[in-house]
């Protein structure tokens, strides 16, 4: 029986999953020809043998090129534009192109993406956004890259991955506590929090952070209503408008990131609802955009551009035998969107 590694050929694929040469060459190309009941046992296969990693090797071998590719969950969400301008600029000091993709927090496009970029022959994947609560979501994209890594290939990730790889960790959980404690403070009980989906871990872990300020002053999320809708400005509406039907006692509403606040604000701006008189509102990031808000975002900081920097500077250095991971801090920005809690 062949042994997994570098050494192993597609014949030994092909004779394990009893096909010809040119059929394993087809399926795992993903080419027409090929039913899917072969294709699929062409590619257990390869699993089992290790042999995704040769594709890529073969690759590499080849002259991979000067591209960076940036994988980003939303283009047009502006905390990832400061991730990308941070790799990009780093990148151009170093005579590097960067290609940048998105993947719409759809786990089975991501790998699609990431399977595009080394079939492009890039020499680095940075792969921004959160990684997913159950580690089986990313299992195969973990092997791919894997085999990429193993082939000379460089990976980083921004964000809580199961990815194997060097990371940047935004320290999500600290600045929820932040968000949390200040709305606390100011003497709010009646707390709404407007989350992403629940399977993200950057939701996951700023919904913690809450979480324990919450139990600092003696109270408990389990009774605040929490509304999960998609992490972008329209979820933030969505949401909005559900506590306002449901809960219109609430003084404070905590948005996870700074996308779903613009629209809080949106919908209680329509409302005739006065920020912060009447209710007050966080977001998360500070992107660029939040001090110009009306009013201006309460929020936490987290540097993007530079968490951008730092993942390709991991992604230059040499390899080592186990992850790095580089924290990034927080810190509460305070703006006129918070205030005291309305008697």
């Amino acid at each position: 029986m062949p042994k997994p590694g570098p050494g192993l050929r597609l014949i030994d694929v092909a004779e394990r999953a009893g096909v010809s040469l040119a059929t394993a060459s087809r399926a795992l190309a993903g080419r027409d020809g090929v039913s899917e009941q072969v294709a699929n046992r062409v590619r257990e296969v390869s699993r089992e043998l290790g042999y995704v990693a040769n594709p890529f090797a073969r690759t590499l071998a080849g002259g991979a090129s000067s591209t960076v590719g940036l994988i980003v969950h939303q283009v047009d969400d502006p905390y990832f534009s400061e991730i990308a301008g941070g790799v990009i600029k780093l990148a151009d000091e170093q005579n590097l192109l960067v290609q940048i993709c998105h993947s719409g927090r759809d786990p089975e496009h991501e790998l699609r993406q990431i399977r595009n970029l080394i079939a492009q022959r890039v020499g680095i994947i940075i792969v921004a956004g959160s990684g997913y609560g159950d580690p089986r979501v990313e299992a195969e994209a973990r092997t791919v890259l894997a085999g990429y890594q193993r082939g000379g290939g460089r990976v980083a990730v921004i964000g809580r991955h199961a990815l194997g790889a060097d990371a940047v960790l935004p320290d999500n959980e600290a600045g929820g506590r932040a968000l949390g404690e200040h709305l606390l403070q100011l003497g709010h009980r009646r707390i709404a929090l407007v989350a992403g989906p629940p399977e993200l871990n950057t939701v996951t872990d700023r919904m913690a952070g809450v979480a324990a300020a919450l139990r600092s002053y003696g109270l408990s999320l389990d009774d605040m209503p929490v509304v999960h809708t998609d992490f972008v400005r329209e979820g933030g509406r969505v949401a909005t408008e559900k506590i306002l039907r449901e809960r219109l006692d609430t003084t404070a509403i905590i948005a996870l990131n700074d996308a779903m606040a613009m629209g809080v604000l949106a919908v209680l701006r329509e409302r005739a609802i006065p920020v912060p008189q009447r209710m007050s509102v966080v977001g998360f990031d500070d992107v660029s955009v939040a001090g110009d808000l009306s009013p201006s975002l309460t929020t936490v900081r987290l540097p993007m551009t530079e968490m951008g920097r730092m993942a390709l500077e991991l992604a230059l250095k040499p390899p080592t035998s186990r992850p790095r991971k580089r924290a990034t801090g927080q810190e509460l920005i305070v703006r006129n969107s918070t205030g005291p809690a309305p008697r």
